[in-house]
């Protein structure tokens, strides 16, 4: 049985993945962190009856403490890269769905993760549907190298634009062949209607909404012709299948893993 201490416990993904990991058959939660919640019964987080399992303020305590095998994170941008580095402190596996990573910080989790031979798994999504998207845009960006992606999230989403659109966009540079045209018409007459720039040909359109979950369409413009191809995330359940997946494969890893496909596929 893998032990997992869940960080970022009391968030929306959080509740809902720890009950995914409470009720499995091949892990259990040993313990949660969750500044904002420290105290509470993680029961109450999951709408069950109470564990007799609190909520932490302190990640590097719960973890000494705890001797989990993994830490899950579902936190913010701004806490998930020091969450990394206190989980490889304590000897720790770290799962993370939280994105905003930047490139400097994934290299240097790459070295510890290699020095320290201790598994490591991040993954901008677990959607095995939005993983299959990068796939298939990066095998049609061979054929059309004129692409953009929207992508869109709930008005609560923090980062902008999402860790999903970017690992499309790195995936579909590394893929695609030379542009069949240049970019024309750049007068912009509201600053950045044209949305990010990520490489020539390939930019990013990022939409906040209340009403929407995660949601992501990768346009391929060619002569005479388009291609879309769009995936659709509905509930946080579609995280599940891809989380117990990455829980699992961590302890088998003595490296770092970016992206669940290099697992999957």
């Amino acid at each position: 049985m893998i032990k997992v201490v869940v960080s970022g416990a009391a968030g929306k993904m959080g509740k809902e993945m720890m009950k995914a990991i409470w009720d499995s058959a091949d892990a259990k939660v040993v313990g949660a962190v969750d500044p904002f919640a420290e105290g509470v019964d993680i029961g109450s987080l999951m709408g069950i009856d109470a564990t007799g399992i609190l909520v932490r303020g302190n990640l590097k305590s719960a973890l000494t403490e705890l001797r989990p095998d993994v830490m899950v994170d579902f936190t913010t941008p701004s806490t998930v890269y020091s969450n990394i580095c206190t989980a490889f402190d304590a000897n720790v596996r770290p799962v993370v769905g939280t994105t905003g990573i930047n490139e400097e910080q994934l290299e240097t989790v790459k070295e510890m993760a290699a020095k320290s031979k201790t598994g490591c798994i991040i993954a901008p999504n677990f959607t095995i549907g939005a993983l299959l998207l990068i796939k298939f845009a990066a095998e049609a960006s061979k054929y059309f190298p004129n692409v953009e992606i929207i992508e869109m999230h709930h008005d609560g989403k923090i980062d902008a634009p999402s860790g999903t659109a970017i690992k499309t966009a790195e995936m579909i540079q590394k893929s695609r062949k030379e542009l069949t045209g240049k970019e024309t018409g750049k007068l912009e007459k509201i600053d950045g209607v044209r949305g990010g720039y990520f490489d020539e040909g390939l930019r990013i359109h990022s939409i906040r909404l209340p009403g929407m979950m995660a949601h992501q369409e990768v346009i391929f413009g060619g002569l005479g012709q388009t291609l879309t191809i769009r995936h659709d995330a509905l509930s946080r359940d579609s995280y599940i299948p891809g989380l117990l997946l990455a829980i699992n494969k961590v302890m088998e890893l003595d490296k770092m893993v970016y992206g669940l496909e290099n697992i999957i596929f």
